[in-house]
Order: structure tokens, then C-alpha cells, then sequence
């Protein structure tokens, strides 16, 4: 679709006004429901549904923010929910059915809005056990059963106490940890140039100093895509769910029609509702204040936001901003081969910091890759 700003008018812009009116974002007076200006008062209503979804509030409605207004619409019941291999379906009401089966002691996995096979499966195996036709629809039948029943898991909500768990049994060692990272862009898609320096290239061999000292570590370290590849976001994230893996790092720059923008930025799933991946926030938190004190970037904080990498992906993920190629002195920094193996110690050592749990630690800016592999050979040693 076209992207829509202030300014814009036409039929498109009808929709996007009646959206957020039967949200309540927006006060249309009675006598002009079918006004089409996208005017300032359209701009403050599209923001603050961005804020609330974690989406980036530039007041433009682009794919992320049509597709985000589309699925809001949707509540449990409206539709029947299946399995679509070829165009998933997605939407507040595929939040309410993984939430609502997380309640009753089923996993779909991270409540991120699309019917996946992990949603499908937790449906059949719930209908199986009520007595249900285990077809995976969630039909009207289905629907009775799911509002009737009462909550199995207390105490929190049970996505959130299911990473943690997973996390805690995971144990303190990197050995046999699998790690996907994800160099942004790539191939013709260079993402970010300034100065005749383009993002896909910085990335790639960022994420190849990562690769390489996760390895070291005895981790199974693996690249979303090729030197000369760009997947897109939905197939990385479709990698990373087939290779099983722990933990999902994408690696980014920024840009800036300011040329004073600055910084580190770190970002988790969250939707800005309650639904958040706890684990990815605790990771992002720990690679944020790694490289800030290694390095003295700006802070430009940790965020929850719902991208289709950091939603579809059933694995805590953490997208890191490192810089701005538009600043000067972000872009001489990332040029600088040994500011990006500051970088990728500082990343590893996030990592080991996650798994560690608190126990046997050191304070921040400290610890050394050096410092991670004699811990790894150390730990080797007892285990045998």
C-alpha cells in the first residue's frame, strides 16, 4: 500500500479514519463520517495507536501500521481461526485464543497474534482433551468451551513464567546454546548509506566477529542469511523457529534526517498491552548497558516493539540499533574494525550475563571474552 501522511485524502484515508474512530482514538463529528483529509487531528490519533502498540510514532501509516489497525479490529469470535499455511491469520483475536490456551496450561508458544502450527497444535491438543472434535479450527463450539472453562496457571501470566523457566533450566554454560544472529539487510538491499558506506556490509562483519567468538565459546552459532541474501523478515524469523534456537540477535543501523541523532537502542517484543517477552527485556537490558559502558554511546534505551522479527520468531529476540550512520561520529566509530570487536565481545558477554542468572558475576563493562571462555573451560571441567 501507499504510505499515507498528513495531507493525504482519498478513500483510503475513510478506512483509516473510521479505524481509529471505532477505537476511540478519533472524534468525527456525526456529520462527517466519510471525510477523507489525513489533517492533524488524524496524525495525533494514528501516533497514539502506534504508542500503544509499540510501534515507531511517526504519525505515517505505512505496512506495519495499516497491517497493526487491520488485526486490532479483530476480537475472539468474529471469525472462525485455522491454520492457513500460505497467509497465516493474525489479530487481536489470535492474542485472545494463545493467551486464553496459555491460561488452560497449553503452549502455542509466544502470544504474537498469528495462527501458527504451534497455536494449531495446543488447539488440537486441548480439544482432544475436552472432549472436542481436534480438528484445529476454533469454531463456535470450540469458543463455548474455551470462555467456559477456568484458569489452570496462577500467578502470572503463564507465557512470561514459561520463558523464565526455560531460561532457569537452561543452565549457566554457552556450550550447546543455539544462537541465530541476523545481520540486517544484505544482497541488493543495502539498507542505511551515508558516506558511501551502507549498513548490510557493517552488519555482516559485525555478525561475523559475533559468530566467530560464540563458536569459541562452544555455542552453535548461526547466520539468518548469506553475504549476498536478504531474506525477509518473515523468512528469518521462519529460520530461526525451524533451527530451534534459544535466542535470536539482529543486528541494525539507524538514520536520521537530523544530523544530531545519535546513539544505542535495543529492542524487545512488546506490545505495549501487557503482552512481553521478559526475557528478551532482560537481554536487551543487559546488551544495552554492556556497550554503553564499553563504548559511551547515547542512550537511546530499551524499547518493546511488536516487528515482525521480534513477533514471529517463538524465541527471546533482541534487535540492536547500534548507531546512526547519519552522525559523524557513530559512523567513524562503526568504520573502525576494533570498535566492532568492542561491540561483539560486549554483545557475547550480554549473553553469558542472561545465563548467569545473577550468580557468579561481575559488574558491568568488566568481563572479558577472555574472561567468558575461561568460565566455559572451568564449568567444562566440573561437568566432567
Amino acid at each position: 500500500m501507499q504510505l499515507l501522511r498528513r495531507g493525504d485524502s482519498g478513500p483510503a484515508v475513510v478506512e483509516i479514519r473510521s479505524t481509529l474512530r471505532r477505537f476511540g482514538l478519533l472524534g468525527d463529528s456525526p456529520e462527517s463520517p466519510g471525510d477523507d483529509r489525513f489533517d492533524h487531528a488524524v496524525e495525533q490519533a494514528v501516533r497514539a495507536f502506534q504508542q500503544q502498540r509499540g510501534l515507531i510514532t511517526d504519525g505515517l501509516v505505512g505496512p506495519a501500521t495499516y497491517r497493526a489497525l487491520r488485526e486490532a479490529g479483530w476480537t475472539l469470535g468474529d471469525r472462525m481461526l485455522a491454520l492457513m499455511i500460505s497467509a497465516p491469520m493474525s489479530g487481536d483475536d489470535v492474542v485472545a485464543l494463545q493467551e486464553r490456551l496459555l491460561e488452560l496450561g497449553y503452549n502455542p508458544g509466544r502470544p504474537g497474534g498469528v495462527f501458527d502450527e504451534q497455536t494449531e497444535a495446543a488447539l488440537r491438543k486441548f480439544q482432544r482433551e475436552y472432549g472436542l472434535v481436534p480438528d484445529g479450527l476454533c469454531g463456535p463450539a470450540t469458543l463455548r468451551s474455551l470462555r467456559q472453562l477456568g484458569r489452570k496457571v496462577t500467578g502470572g501470566r503463564p507465557h512470561l513464567l514459561r520463558e523464565q523457566e526455560l531460561l532457569r533450566q537452561a543452565g549457566p554454560r554457552l556450550r550447546g546454546k543455539r544462537i541465530v544472529v541476523d545481520p540486517g539487510h544484505g544482497g541488493p538491499d543495502r539498507g542505511i548509506m551515508a558516506a558511501g558506506v551502507a549498513e548490510a556490509d557493517l552488519m555482516w562483519d559485525l555478525a561475523r566477529r559475533l559468530v566467530g567468538r560464540m563458536t569459541a565459546t562452544g555455542m552453535d552459532a548461526m547466520l539468518s542469511r548469506q553475504e549476498d541474501t536478504c531474506p525477509a523478515e518473515t523468512d528469518r524469523a521462519a529460520f530461526a523457529n525451524n533451527a530451534g534456537a534459544d535466542l535470536v540477535l539482529s543486528l541494525h543501523t539507524d538514520a536520521n534526517r537530523s544530523m544530531h541523532a545519535q546513539g544505542l537502542a535495543t529492542f524487545h517484543f512488546g506490545n505495549g498491552s501487557g503482552s512481553t517477552s521478559t526475557v528478551g527485556e532482560a537481554l536487551a537490558g543487559f546488551i544495552q548497558r554492556e556497550l554503553l559502558t564499553r563504548t559511551a554511546m547515547y542512550d537511546c534505551r530499551t524499547q518493546g516493539r511488536t516487528w515482525e522479527l521480534l513477533r514471529l520468531t517463538r524465541m527471546p529476540t533482541v534487535r540492536v540499533e547500534i548507531g546512526y550512520l547519519s552522525h559523524i561520529g557513530d559512523r567513524k566509530r562503526l568504520l573502525d574494525p576494533a570498535f566492532r570487536d568492542v561491540v561483539a565481545e560486549g554483545i557475547l558477554v550480554a549473553v553469558k550475563r542472561l545465563y548467569l542468572l545473577g550468580q557468579d558475576d561481575q559488574p558491568t563493562g568488566t568481563f572479558t571474552f577472555s574472561d567468558v571462555l575461561a568460565r566455559e573451560l572451568e564449568r567444562g571441567a566440573q561437568a566432567i
